[in-house]
């Protein structure tokens, strides 16, 4: 393990963003976000990093050990734990005994008998987000000892956190345009099957796969995988292609 810096070695942390900033997607950036945490707090065993999805749901999107992944899974199924915690301006949680803490006691009690004794939880806020939408998710520090995580390690990561979070919110944005680029040109090619197959115009292709959507509760984008895979709009539990082609044709009721 490297030695741990200062907390204000401006040259260590410029280092650690530009390292951050340098991985092309999420999935990786989380990775490293996850390596040089351990780097930077040397004292803990475990680390993993939690992201908010949509609808308010918690995904582990990285675990440096198994056990690091049953813990997140016991505050989902418990909905108890420091990754839970509806209140956003708290930031960071300081765990000195998981046995004792009196703010997840069923949570931090199965954690010890899993031998996670202490933890250290700093939130991933988003730059230049607003308030609803500002926190990203969480990096997490395991330790099986008692008492392992100081004040210091706590200013540590919380600068830390302000790097990775600026770094992961920029992964997430480049992912999120590759996603709607790629989308588009699947529903694109989609469209131009089923103008071929079945003369279409080109809105009244985008129609079909539109109410295709809607009816079989599919997103756009699958269907569209859906009719580039098999040329067609494939379920046979589902009204023929044709019949929902003159579904489509008719005129549109007005809303």
């Amino acid at each position: 393990m490297s030695q741990q810096p200062p907390p204000t070695h401006a040259a260590y942390f410029a280092s650690l963003s530009e390292q951050l900033h340098a991985e092309p997607t999420e999935a990786l950036t989380v990775e490293r976000i996850c390596e040089q945490a351990l780097e930077l707090v040397p004292d803990a065993h475990h680390c993993g990093v939690t992201l908010r999805r949509r609808r308010g749901r918690i995904e582990t999107v990285v675990a440096s050990h198994d056990v690091v992944a049953v813990c997140d899974a016991l505050q989902y199924e418990l909905d108890e734990g420091p990754c839970m915690e509806p209140r956003q301006d708290l930031g960071a949680f300081l765990v000195r005994d998981t046995a004792a803490d009196s703010r997840w006691p069923t949570w931090g009690a199965r954690a010890a008998e899993l031998g996670i004794r202490s933890l250290l939880s700093v939130q991933l806020v988003a730059p230049s987000r607003n308030e609803s939408n500002a926190v990203l998710g969480a990096l997490n520090l395991y330790d099986g000892r008692i008492g392992t995580f100081s004040r210091d390690d706590l200013d540590r990561t919380l600068l830390f956190a302000t790097h990775a979070a600026s770094a992961l919110a920029a992964a997430q944005k480049i992912d999120g345009l590759e996603t709607a680029i790629h989308s588009r040109q699947l529903i694109g090619v989609a469209q131009g099957i089923l103008m071929q197959r079945y003369g279409l115009t080109l809105d009244r292709s985008f129609e079909v796969m539109r109410r295709y959507s809607s009816d079989t509760n599919i997103k756009l984008r699958d269907v569209a995988q859906m009719v580039v895979d098999s040329r067609d709009l494939p379920d046979p539990s589902l009204p023929s292609p044709r019949k929902q082609l003159r579904a489509t044709a008719e005129p549109l009721a007005p809303a």
